[in-house]
């Protein structure tokens, strides 16, 4: 399954994002969670891949579980932080040889361990990365791009120069952080544009599942909390579960319905290895025939 032809050729697409489960107990969920969402009939899932490698082993089996017994369109993740060529080669060989054909490629971040040790030719940028797996793999690529710049980034613009390059060396399509004002989304698709950058650029969706993974996950991520979701989440009691994933589940509704209307390529859902906000979201989405 090539991702930059489903895009080619049906609009919207779906597709959600998970971890690789890190336990027998997280395992059994995770078999449960994959079936109520696949009922959903996504486009494809897309498999995270640990710092350093980190989840190594357990991305390669859930994408093989995946593919081989759940018979799911699967993306898998590359992240080459300090991994060395011969490391991302044995990586990349085990997935082509299960069928895998897209690759979603970003650096990765450092792993917060003390005896982690970065290989001497890794690779220092998602763009050096997905130039040397172009070159050596015939794997179609998609790359991470920052409607509000990466929290690196000198700028937005200096940002949009490194997604150029991203493209440049052989990204077919955009998977965008999440945000939670549209016009963050539309404006940069608009300025990425004008640098000639030409495939497609999906939104990331990441509803609000709760209070205090939406702050720490905006920090982290860069993410405005902009004032109307800001008193949203000022006015809901934190620890009222239900309230929470109903506020989330109808803002990020509000948000889809808004991008959908405008006609973008698909909708990347951030499940966060949960099911009830994204099944609610589709349902209301298909009833407004929006998808």
């Amino acid at each position: 399954m090539r991702v930059n032809k489903l895009y080619e050729n049906k609009q919207p697409v779906i597709s959600m994002e998970f971890f690789p489960p890190r336990n027998q107990a997280a395992s059994e969920k995770f078999e449960g969670l994959i079936d109520t969402l696949s009922a959903l009939g996504p486009d494809y899932l897309s498999i995270t891949f640990g710092a350093g490698g980190s989840t190594m082993d357990g991305s390669y089996q859930t994408v093989k579980e995946l593919v081989s017994q759940k018979k799911m369109p699967t993306v898998a993740y590359i992240a080459g932080y300090g991994l060395g060529p011969d490391e991302i080669c044995d990586v990349l060989d085990k997935y082509r040889d299960l069928g895998v054909e897209t690759i979603f490629v970003i650096r990765g971040d450092e792993p917060k361990t003390d005896d982690f040790t970065p290989h001497p030719d890794s690779f220092p940028y998602a763009s050096d990365l997905i130039a040397f797996i172009k070159s050596n793999y015939d794997f179609t690529l998609g790359c991470a791009g920052y409607p509000e710049g990466h929290i690196e980034a000198q700028s937005l613009d200096k940002d949009i120069q490194c997604l150029k390059l991203k493209v440049d060396n052989g990204a077919d399509y955009v998977v965008a952080q999440y945000f939670y004002d549209n016009d963050y989304f539309f404006d940069y698709v608009e300025k990425c544009k004008d640098q000639g950058i030409n495939v497609p650029i999906i939104p990331g969706i990441m509803p609000v599942y709760t209070v205090k993974m939406t702050r720490m996950l905006a920090k982290v991520c860069g993410t405005a909390i902009i004032e109307k979701l800001e008193e949203k989440l000022n006015s809901v009691n934190s620890e009222d579960k239900d309230a929470v994933l109903k506020l989330g589940i109808e803002f990020a509704v509000e948000q889809c319905r808004g991008l959908l209307k405008q006609g973008v390529p698909g909708l990347h859902f951030y499940t966060m290895d949960r099911s009830k906000s994204t099944v609610e979201i589709i349902h209301q989405l298909r009833q407004e025939k929006l998808l």
